[in-house]
């Protein structure tokens, strides 16, 4: 059944028809357009449009289409309704004959489809916080567990400067919580109710707007319906920041990469999250990791998609908007199931203290508190940073570490060096210097994880 049709004379093409149709897409709405045409019934039923026994009818006669659809989601796309709208109200005239053609009194399908997607995204939003504590909680245990393994940090992905692999954990969970704080952002701003706006320019049927955002579960109602049809911020907002969490995982995912590979062996990965190869009997590769790596680039691909569909359009509602859902769907869903299995990758992790150890101690990484030492002498930290570079060049060629050379060869480049430079060069007395705050010493990184588990009640 179509919603228009008395202004046409001839049959849509079917090659159109088909063209034209988003019940493919949109059926994951279904819900979210039922719940939205209880709730338009009531205010219909409020403005005097419908009976008491009208709206009882057509509200029970939802309720049950409401049940059907949540025993088979996938009932919608049985038929060959243009949409999730067509298909609904199609339903509600089978189920009740004329008395079904009055709910859409008042109603376009440009302030239905916004209001529909913008309860399906309140409702992926609450799964999506979930997946996040999750991961925040895998985040913050395995970095109980490792504060006492020390590691390099890297830039340039050379070896900086001595910290715990505990500290890397947390700085991931700085990300996460920022991602979290954007989402909670993107909800507060999308969290308004654009039914009852009709197709551009409100209604004149005496809808009470802010009691049906209230009884939809909306913070309040929009405040122009020339913006409320055709506005998309929110899809772009949530893809966004989705983007920004995926970008996140990503870089996450390839420092684990890193830290697995065979020269490093820092970590080792669960069975349950790696896979083999079909030659190689002894690979164990870490398809997981590799593969949140890459769909963050099919997430990426939305963000531009959405922004690319908005930019030419003027208002209000224009078909193009049609094409926002696949791509939303996809971010939120791709986002959500790596969210999922990066705290499922997290949960088994192994790491490998001795080799840790190891490349930290063959690194060099304790060069710079050589310089911070010889400031503390006297010397101004650029000829500091000159005098160390040299020493650590002849410690290259003796192939040592700089604690292991003799005092003799310090002597060498600067007569301030003494006995007390290899309790500086101490990797453990090091890390306890970095009491700033958010830095490695291990009781700044134990304090943080005691206001991180308090704040999440864990």
């Amino acid at each position: 059944m179509k919603l228009w049709g008395g202004r046409f004379i001839s049959d849509s093409n079917p090659f159109f028809k088909k063209f034209n149709s988003s019940i493919n897409i949109d059926f994951r709405l279904a819900e979210q357009d039922i719940l939205g045409s209880i709730s338009w019934s009531g205010a219909l039923f409020k403005s005097g449009i419908l009976n008491y026994d009208e709206y009882k009818k057509i509200k029970d006669a939802l309720c049950v289409l409401l049940c059907n659809v949540k025993q088979d989601p996938e009932l919608v796309l049985k038929s060959n309704s243009e949409d999730i709208h067509s298909w609904v109200e199609e339903q509600l005239i089978n189920m009740l004959g004329d008395l079904g053609k009055k709910l859409h009194t008042g109603r376009s399908r440009n302030d239905q489809v916004s209001t529909d997607l913008k309860l399906w995204c309140k409702q992926k939003l609450k799964c999506l916080f979930k997946n996040i504590f999750d991961f925040k909680v895998e985040l913050i245990k395995l970095s109980e567990r490792t504060q006492h393994i020390i590691m390099p940090g890297y830039t340039h992905l050379q070896c900086a400067q001595p910290i715990t692999f505990s500290f890397w954990c947390l700085a991931y969970l700085e990300m996460i919580k920022r991602d979290e704080c954007r989402l909670n952002d993107a909800l507060k701003r999308l969290d308004s109710c654009p039914l009852g706006s009709g197709a551009l320019s409100g209604n004149a049927w005496n809808i009470n707007r802010e009691d049906l955002a209230k009884d939809m579960g909306f913070r309040s109602s929009t405040n122009n319906s020339l913006d409320s049809v055709s506005d998309r911020d929110y899809v772009v907002e949530l893809v966004s920041v989705a983007s920004i969490s995926m970008m996140h995982l990503s870089r996450f995912s390839e420092d684990l990469i890193f830290f697995n590979s065979s020269e490093l062996k820092f970590i080792e990965l669960s069975d349950c999250v790696t896979s083999g190869s079909s030659l190689m009997p002894q690979k164990k590769n870490p398809d997981s990791l590799e593969l949140i790596r890459s769909k963050s680039g099919l997430v990426f691909g939305c963000l531009i998609r959405i922004l690319v569909i908005l930019k030419g359009l003027p208002l209000s509602y224009n078909k193009d908007m049609q094409e926002d859902k696949e791509g939303l769907f996809d971010t939120l869903d791709t986002w959500e199931e790596c969210l999922c299995m990066a705290s499922l990758i997290l949960k088994d992790l192994c790491v490998n203290y001795s080799n840790c150890w190891y490349s930290l101690k063959t690194s060099y990484s304790n060069a710079t508190e050589l310089a911070d030492y010889l400031v503390k002498k006297g010397i101004n930290f650029r000829d500091s940073h000159y005098i160390t570079g040299k020493i650590v060049l002849e410690a290259l060629t003796l192939k040592l570490p700089l604690e292991k050379l003799n005092l003799s060869v310090f002597k060498k480049y600067s007569k301030h060096i003494d006995m007390d430079v290899y309790d500086a060069l101490d990797v453990i007395s090091l890390l306890k210097k970095r009491i700033s705050k958010g830095g490695v010493a291990p009781r700044v990184v134990s304090q943080a994880i005691i206001d991180e588990k308090m704040s999440l009640n864990i």
